[in-house]
């Protein structure tokens, strides 16, 4: 399995506090936001917006991924979600069973442009996790 990623939830200032942490770690800054993306996984009313989608600052091996929370938040205890790269469709069907048993989620594993499957929920000690299956996996 790849390693944990932490995903941090902003409110409207994703890219400010990830420059930041660049000045800090250095490295690369991606940042997508919800403009660039397909407009039919644009939530309504962000397509015009310049907010973050998701960001990812790469130095060495530290990885930190970003976005601003589309909902308007974060509130306090979902600033941080774990996110976790799986390496095939039966460990990603597993694990987001196993995680959202008792739990609550947030979107169903789905096929969306950036992965073969993606999914979110909040496990039953309402730890937010973030499962993805990447394109470019065999």
């Amino acid at each position: 399995m790849k390693p944990l990623t932490p995903y941090l939830m902003f409110k409207d200032n994703a890219r400010e506090a990830m420059e930041f942490y660049k000045s800090c770690f250095g490295g690369t800054l991606e940042v997508k936001t919800f403009a660039d993306t397909p407009e039919e996984m644009c939530p309504p009313g962000l397509k015009d917006k310049n907010q973050v989608m998701h960001a990812c600052l790469t130095s060495g091996d530290l990885i930190l991924m970003a976005s601003d929370d589309p909902t308007g938040g974060p509130d306090l205890g979902n600033q941080i979600h774990l996110s976790v790269n799986c390496e095939s469709v039966g460990q990603i069907d597993k694990l987001f069973d196993a995680l959202s048993k008792d739990g609550n989620v947030i979107m169903p594993l789905a096929e969306t442009f950036w992965a073969k499957r993606f999914g979110m929920l909040v496990d039953k000690y309402r730890f937010h996790w973030m499962l993805n299956y990447p394109l470019e996996s065999k």
